[in-house]
C-alpha cells in the first residue's frame, strides 16, 4: 500500500504523519517494523532491503520516505522496480516537504498510482479561518472576529507559528474571549527570516551566534519542532540548488527562471537558495543534510526531545 502526502504546509502534513504513525503503533505494539528514509542520505537498495526483510513479529511494515524526488537515483530505480510495492500489504508513506517540481517523473507516479493521495497547501482566506477557529476550540478558547482576521492576516498560513500564537493566546485569556488587543501584544514577527540568518551563522563555523538566534525564538515560544523543520527544509533546498548549479549552466536570471520551474521553487526563493548555497561545498551540504536526517529520525523515535535535537545539531557542525 502506498500513501503519497505532499504541499508546502509541512503542519499539517507532519501532523497526518503522526496519525498515520500512531494508528500504526495501536496495531503492532513491537514498533520494530517502522521505518524511515530522507531524502539524498539513502539509496534504492536500503529501501529495498528493509522492505523486503522479514519481520520479526510477522508484522506490516510501515515505512516513511521523506523528500525522495531529490535522489536522483532512488527515483530511477524506483520506477523501474517499483511495481512490487503496489501490491504489497505493508504500507509505504511517501512524504514530499514543499510543492512537487513540474513535471516529476515519480511525483506523477505516486500521484496516479498510490492507494492515497493528499495535498496540503498553504491555507489561506476562509479555509485559514476556519482553521484558526477549530484551533481555538481545542484550546477550549474562543475569539472575536476581528481577531480571528488579524490573526490570519498577521501569521498568514504558516500553522506551526499559528499553533504557537494560539496556545499563547489561550493561556493568556483564560477562558475569556481573545480580543484584537491580544493579538497585538502578544503575536511576534515571522521567523523565516532568523532562519536564513542562522544557516549564514552555520556557513562561518559561528555556532555562538547560531545557538542564541534559535535560543531567542525558544524564549519567544516558537516550537523547537517548526525551528529544526525549517532549517531542514532550507538546507534541502540548498542541496538540491547547489546540486543544480553544478550541472554547467550558468546563473542568468533566465537561468534560475529554467531551474525554478524543473525544482518547483519560486524564482525569488531559489535565488535566495543560490547565493546561500555558495558558502558551502556540495559536499559540506551531503554531510549537514545527513546530521539533520538522523538528527530528525531521533526526534521522531522519541530519542531526543526537539529542544535538545536543535543544540546536538548545531553542536556538531
Amino acid at each position: 500500500m502506498i500513501i503519497f502526502l505532499y504541499g508546502p504546509d509541512t503542519y499539517r502534513s507532519r501532523q497526518k504523519i503522526k496519525e498515520i504513525i500512531e494508528s500504526y503503533k495501536k496495531a503492532h505494539k513491537s514498533g520494530l517494523s517502522l521505518d524511515f528514509f530522507d531524502g539524498q542520505s539513502f539509496s534504492f537498495q536500503d529501501f529495498k532491503t528493509q522492505a523486503q526483510s522479514m519481520s520479526m513479529f510477522k508484522e506490516k511494515k510501515l515505512i516513511v520516505l521523506k523528500n525522495s524526488l531529490a535522489n536522483k537515483s532512488f527515483k530511477e530505480l524506483f520506477l523501474k522496480n517499483g511495481d512490487p510495492f503496489l501490491k504489497s500489504d505493508d504500507i509505504f508513506v511517501f512524504l514530499e516537504e514543499g510543492s512537487l517540481p513540474a513535471k516529476d517523473a515519480l511525483a506523477g507516479f505516486l500521484k496516479e498510482k498510490a492507494d492515497k493521495s493528499q495535498e496540503f497547501d498553504l491555507l489561506s482566506g476562509a479555509q485559514l479561518k476556519n482553521w484558526i477557529r477549530k484551533e481555538l476550540g481545542r484550546s477550549s478558547a474562543e475569539a472575536e472576529p476581528e481577531a480571528v482576521e488579524k490573526l490570519a492576516r498577521e501569521v498568514g498560513g504558516d500553522l506551526w507559528q499559528m499553533s504557537n500564537e494560539i496556545s499563547k493566546l489561550a493561556n493568556f485569556r483564560n477562558k475569556e474571549k481573545i480580543t484584537v488587543k491580544d493579538v497585538d501584544l502578544l503575536v511576534r514577527p515571522k521567523v523565516e527570516t532568523d532562519i536564513f540568518k542562522t544557516i549564514d551563522f552555520i556557513a562561518k563555523k559561528d555556532k555562538r551566534s547560531a545557538f542564541l538566534l534559535v535560543k531567542k525564538h525558544l524564549e519567544k515560544g516558537d516550537a523547537a519542532l517548526y525551528i529544526f523543520s525549517m532549517i531542514n527544509f532550507q538546507f534541502r533546498n540548498l542541496l538540491v540548488v547547489k546540486a543544480k548549479s553544478q550541472e554547467g549552466s550558468s546563473s542568468s536570471s533566465e537561468q534560475f527562471g529554467i531551474w525554478a520551474k524543473e525544482l518547483g521553487m519560486h524564482p525569488f526563493v531559489l535565488r535566495k537558495a543560490y547565493y546561500q548555497a555558495q558558502n558551502f561545498s556540495l559536499e559540506d551540504l551531503k554531510k549537514i543534510y545527513q546530521k539533520i536526517f538522523k538528527v530528525d529520525l531521533a526526534t521522531k523515535t522519541g530519542e531526543l526531545s526537539p529542544e535538545i535535537a536543535l543544540d546536538i545539531f548545531i553542536a556538531q557542525l
